[in-house]
């Protein structure tokens, strides 16, 4: 009798397998503000409530990628704070498209806002997913200086 032959196993690009881990950390980090806002939304003015949950789950977004979905050795604070300006322009987006929606509809259901900001949220991800593996969690090689990490395939992806 012979051994049964094994299939040989695919695995993921590197790229691919890194916006994978992103969008589950980022997209559970997601979740979970997106609920968060829904219970600040009627205790404070709705950008101050959008500016502490982007805070927040920033912190906690920047340390996951760091070690699950990067697997970089990067960390501190200089890393939160380059994470930190990929932020501001998600916080500007998820904001606007939620003053739009406020502008167009003055009392929207629960379930408008929430696909509204999740959307708004998803899109400003993909963003943030390209220049978090560029800018802040790219290899470098030595001198500091980063190795182009992302090819045509990522940037389509993340497009």
């Amino acid at each position: 009798m012979t051994a049964p032959s094994l299939q040989p196993t695919r695995t993921l690009h590197p790229a691919l397998a890194a916006f994978v881990r992103f969008v589950i950390c980022g997209g559970g980090v997601g979740v979970a503000s997106s609920g968060v806002l829904v219970l600040l939304h009627d205790r404070m003015p709705l950008a101050l409530a959008n500016a502490l949950v982007t805070v927040v789950s920033t912190v906690i977004a920047t340390e996951l990628h760091s070690r699950v979905s990067f697997r970089s050795g990067r960390g501190g604070w200089a890393v939160h704070l380059q994470s930190g300006l990929t932020v501001a322009v998600s916080y500007a987006f998820t904001t606007g498209a939620l003053l739009c929606l406020y502008a167009i509809r003055s009392e929207p259901s629960t379930l408008v806002q929430q696909s509204v900001y999740l959307s708004a949220s998803a899109l400003a991800g993909a963003g943030r997913f390209a220049l978090l593996r560029v800018v802040v969690f790219g290899e470098r090689k030595a001198g500091g200086a980063r190795t182009a990490s992302l090819g045509k395939a990522s940037v389509a992806m993340a497009a």
